[in-house]
């Protein structure tokens, strides 16, 4: 079988993945940007291809059985074009990650380890207990609203529980009250959900629908000290709305890791946004980088080497997003 892993992204989980997938595989790793020639004969030749990226710039692969995406985001993937014999397939093992990084994030606006730590080594005992003025906040008793229900929402649920916080949950499809979920909206409730949580979890994907589910409108429901959290995709959540809901102090603050402009292969360092959140104080800004750890890749790779093996035995795939068809 003819495996490609296509782009810097791919090629990530390119290692020792011949080991889990067995000595019949032959793997090629190509660039984003294919090169002419052997690169593109190599792609339009594929039984597998393993990418985050599919569109009319590319060859077509004939002989595609699979395309896997190393991520649960397929939004680049135009199905369309892909031939109809092909499955296409995502993979999950982020949510561990994604939801260690939201909680370090709000226990961080709530203790302050770092500033604290600057500040004993000037001589300054800013934080030291026994006086009222010195306090420092907690996250204990405080409510975590998750737009989206996912993997990545259950995660995060389990994780605030475990903090004793409140979980409200808003969600395409009802979900019901449990040990895990206090309060629950479906989405033609958010203007009482807005208000109610003192963190706002995205994880929604993106699509026409959840393209600027977070607006204006819901700026102005949320509390005055709210934090919205984005770790789903960066165009959920209106661009303009929420540096003028920073800027302006209409909420407490935003930690953002999915954004609106991304690097490319001509521009390897580029701002975020076309709206200077750089230079606000109450944002903290991540490149993208929630889920991207050493266990992601590995639960990944097994995910992505099980569905090629289905794939080839004639067996049921995982995570279908299309199936292909024979």
């Amino acid at each position: 079988m003819r495996i490609i892993f296509h782009g810097e992204n791919a090629a990530s989980f390119s290692s020792g993945f011949a080991d889990l997938v067995g000595p019949q595989a032959d793997i090629r790793i190509l660039p984003d940007v294919l090169g002419v020639g052997a690169d593109q004969r190599a792609y339009a030749d594929a039984d597998v291809i393993i990418g985050t990226k599919f569109g009319a710039s590319l060859p077509v692969p004939a002989r595609l059985k699979l395309f896997h995406v190393p991520g649960a985001g397929y939004d680049a993937v135009d199905l369309g074009l892909l031939p109809a014999s092909a499955s296409v397939c995502n993979c999950f093992g982020h949510e561990q990650a994604i939801a260690e990084y939201v909680m370090s994030a709000l226990l961080a606006r709530s203790i302050p380890l770092a500033d604290a730590d600057q500040r004993l080594r000037r001589g300054d005992w800013a934080y030291w207990a026994g006086s009222p003025e010195r306090v420092h906040g907690e996250i204990a008793g405080k409510t975590i609203g998750l737009l989206g229900f996912g993997h990545i929402g259950k995660a995060i649920a389990r994780r605030a529980k475990a903090f004793e916080m409140q979980v409200h949950v808003a969600n395409r499809s009802a979900v019901p009250t449990s040990d895990l979920v206090d309060r629950a909206f479906t989405l033609d409730r958010l203007d009482a959900f807005w208000g109610s949580a003192d963190a706002i979890i995205v994880s929604v994907p993106l699509t026409e629908e959840t393209r600027g589910i977070v607006g204006a409108a819901a700026f102005a429901a949320m509390k005055p000290d709210a934090v919205i959290v984005n770790v789903g995709r960066g165009p959920t959540i209106d661009e303009t709305a929420l540096f003028e809901a920073l800027k302006g102090g209409r909420i407490g603050g935003a930690i953002i890791d999915t954004w609106y402009q991304y690097p490319g292969p001509d521009q390897a360092e580029t701002l975020p946004s076309k709206q200077p959140f750089h230079e606000l104080s109450n944002v903290l800004m991540t490149p993208h980088m929630s889920g991207w750890t050493s266990g992601t890749i590995r639960r990944r790779q097994q995910t992505m080497a099980d569905n090629i093996k289905r794939c080839f035995s004639g067996s049921s795939l995982e995570n279908v997003v299309r199936a292909g068809m024979s």
